[in-house]
């Protein structure tokens, strides 16, 4: 997620009906189901509107994003965290974290299944024993039935979206095109531009590489619930400890 600069911009406005204040209770609800300690990272963090919600519930935490764009906007915010410009491939503390968390689907916009990997090695090796990582991710079924080539219009105050997918069935992949429209203060547009992708994987794909990382899968739910996955699951939430 390195960049983002125009997206960056007029992310906040553009996710304004996300729930985050639910999403926040949900991942407590998790972490202290599991017996998760309080000292957290957020990998992937992006402008930090969850971020800045679990500190704001008692968690210590540390904002990480690979997007100095996304970052700038983060730090502007309130709220007792320590932000850090990394990738989520390359994560590096001073000291181990107790609890791990990457939301909103950042795991997706890795570029492939060995940086997955690379992603859930590098946390293992900066998580205490015993240490959480709870994360959500887009499933296949999202990507081939409801992003799929589709086109997607946000129309809000201050910013217009053009939201052009295009999907990838080589690796359940969806190549991302944005086009922005900013409203100036004369009441005239800018026009901006920002592209990215995401792949999808199942979750017993997800599952193989926590293990190899040193992770045991104690959850697997249909995301925003506690139920089980469904065929047609958009999104599911993983809860994994370390083993070793």
């Amino acid at each position: 997620m390195a960049g983002y600069g125009e997206f960056a911009e007029v992310y906040d406005l553009l996710t304004e009906n996300v729930p985050y204040d639910e999403i926040a209770e949900y991942y407590n609800n998790i972490i202290t189901s599991l017996g998760g300690g309080k000292k957290l990272l957020d990998m992937g963090c992006g402008t930090g509107s969850l971020t800045v919600r679990l500190a704001d519930m008692g968690y210590e935490v540390i904002g990480s994003d690979a997007s100095a764009d996304m970052l700038s906007v983060a730090a502007g915010k309130f709220g007792k965290v320590r932000w850090i410009c990394q990738s989520m491939t390359e994560t590096e503390l001073y000291s181990p974290t107790e609890t791990a968390i990457s939301t909103l689907d950042s795991v997706n916009h890795l570029a492939d299944k060995g940086e997955i990997f690379k992603c859930f090695e590098q946390l293992a090796q900066n998580l205490t024993a015993g240490g959480i990582f709870v994360f959500d991710v887009n499933t296949v079924y999202k990507h081939r039935e409801i992003l799929a080539d589709n086109t997607f219009i946000y129309d809000v105050d201050g910013v217009y979206c053009a939201w052009n997918n295009t999907f990838c069935p080589g690796d359940n992949g969806v190549n991302i095109e944005l086009d922005l429209f900013y409203e100036n203060e004369d009441g005239s547009y800018s026009r901006g531009y920002e592209s990215f992708r995401e792949i999808a994987l199942t979750h017993e794909e997800l599952t193989e590489l926590l293990g190899k990382a040193g992770f045991c899968v104690e959850m697997v739910y249909d995301y925003l619930t506690f139920e089980p996955p469904q065929d047609n699951s958009e999104k599911l939430l993983i809860a994994a400890r370390k083993i070793n």
